[in-house]
């Protein structure tokens, strides 16, 4: 435990927890919602707010979230209004935000390339003081959406007509989606870095899958997975000297396979015991399904 001796190990794990927290918290949604991607998207975005925030000499992180949301509801009209020329457009702003990243930095006097790789995978030693406390407040923003709005934010990930059509406001959800989405890649920035982020949002929760199929536990099991891996792969790059953002994504993705090896075997035995237990002549796809309520069922 003598890393925690050091300061900068204390302030990379305290952002470790929160990272492993809200990235499956809105991961679940985007998984629903068929947008696994998103996240990627959104991270090469921020690299014009990362650039803009070394040029304009403020700070990368908050600028970083200014360009992510305002990406993130460009990406929102796009896909409203888009039609067939959609992935062109979103194509565009993408490559556009990278590019305008490494622009920005290079043009930035106290900038360079370096600056730049701690921004897209990850770097323990240069999370500092101020970085934690944006990363805190943007953190708290995530949970409490994903959890005050859990029941509204569901229904619109499962069917959006029906949604609809039960009255809620659709479009202004998908946008709390897309920009809680966005806030969650600047705060993941540090520790996993905007290249990998997105793993962080789906992985957790395509593992949490194998092993449950409603809603809160699957919430659970994928929060509790990106914390453990999230801590796993910063002491480990503390000990081995290895990228924080690609050990934890890799850390991310065993669990997964793992969990995989687990479920398959469980599975074929409820299925077994589901056969055994109809009647002669009543096959299992003919029967009749369990009611469940509108909140316990997530699909993949």
């Amino acid at each position: 435990m003598d890393f925690l001796d050091y300061a900068f190990m204390q302030r990379a794990l305290l952002a470790a927890v929160l990272v492993g927290i809200t990235a499956p918290a809105i991961g679940i949604y985007l998984v629903q919602r068929r947008q696994a991607l998103m996240g990627d998207g959104i991270g090469h975005v921020a690299m014009t707010g990362v650039g803009l925030g070394f040029l304009l000499s403020t700070s990368p992180v908050w600028m970083a979230t200014a360009v992510s949301v305002l990406g993130a509801v460009l990406m929102e009209l796009i896909r409203w209004y888009g039609r067939t020329r959609g992935d062109i457009a979103l194509a565009m702003l993408f490559y556009g935000g990278m590019a305008g990243g490494v622009m920005f930095i290079n043009l930035a006097p106290t900038g360079s390339t370096a600056n730049l790789t701690s921004y897209l995978f990850g770097s323990l030693s240069t999370v500092s003081q101020s970085d934690v406390t944006a990363i805190c407040v943007l953190a708290a923003f995530v949970v409490l959406v994903t959890l005050g709005l859990r029941r509204q934010l569901f229904a619109v990930s499962q069917d959006e007509e029906f949604a609809r059509v039960t009255g809620l406001p659709v479009r202004a959800l998908n946008l709390v989606t897309a920009i809680t989405a966005a806030v969650t890649v600047t705060v993941a920035m540090r520790v996993v870095g905007l290249l990998l982020v997105s793993a962080l949002m789906v992985v957790p929760v395509a593992a949490a899958q194998q092993l449950s199929r409603s809603f809160a536990a699957t919430f659970a099991i994928a929060v509790a997975l990106g914390v453990t891996v999230t801590i796993g792969g910063t002491i480990t790059s503390y000990y081995q000297d290895v990228p924080p953002g690609a050990t934890i994504v890799l850390l991310t993705i065993a669990a997964f396979v793992l969990l995989t090896a687990l479920a398959t075997p469980l599975a074929r035995r409820r299925a077994r015991a589901l056969a055994a237990a109809q009647p002669p002549g009543d096959p299992v796809e003919c029967s009749i399904p369990v009611t469940r309520g509108a909140g316990d069922e997530v699909g993949v």
